[in-house]
């Protein structure tokens, strides 16, 4: 949440949609812009970020978000670069936004370190308040924290747990063309 400034209360559309993984809820504004995506044995997690992000949501209902819908189907059938067009919107300090648009850099299938993001943002002795903010990051899989490891490059710290992250990965290394210097 941005401090020094009053969170409106705000009407959100929860979709949802089955997946290899478990459900995954899909939640917009009323514009349909994506303001988080998360796996439904995750969904306290979740409601309580978006309650310290925008305030006493007026309701969050029950909704169709056809364009989410369809980009996450094609990316759990191979697509997986579909998801990089979703509309998103992003509520956190400004450090915490350079953080989670940073993610959309790392192409489909690859890996950096929190190190490396942490330069990336400008910070670069900052991996673990990079760490901190992934971890609060509401967009999965849109916003790919799940595409950061430990410096020693073993997977660690991701909000829907360790085994989801290695199927994401895996799934988008299966998927993905190795990209050919020419």
């Amino acid at each position: 949440m941005l401090k020094g400034k009053q969170m409106l209360a705000m009407n959100l559309i929860q979709d949802e949609l089955p997946t290899p993984l478990g459900k995954l809820l899909l939640v917009a504004d009323p514009q349909a812009v994506l303001v988080a995506v998360e796996f439904a044995d995750h969904e306290s997690r979740m409601r309580e970020l978006l309650r310290r992000r925008y305030g006493q949501m007026q309701e969050l209902r029950s909704g169709k978000l056809p364009t989410a819908q369809r980009a996450f189907e094609a990316y759990f059938s191979g697509e997986v670069a579909v998801i990089n067009n979703l509309a998103v919107s992003v509520q956190g300090t400004e450090f915490q936004q350079r953080c989670w648009l940073s993610l959309r850099r790392i192409p489909c299938g690859q890996t950096i370190t929190y190190a490396q993001q942490a330069q990336w943002v400008g910070s670069p002795k900052a991996c673990r308040a990079v760490g901190q903010a992934n971890g609060l990051n509401l967009l999965a899989i849109v916003l790919p924290c799940h595409r950061v490891i430990g410096s020693n490059r073993q997977l660690t710290g991701y909000a829907s747990g360790i085994d989801k992250k290695r199927w994401l990965l895996e799934h988008e290394r299966q998927h993905t063309r190795p990209e050919v210097d020419a």
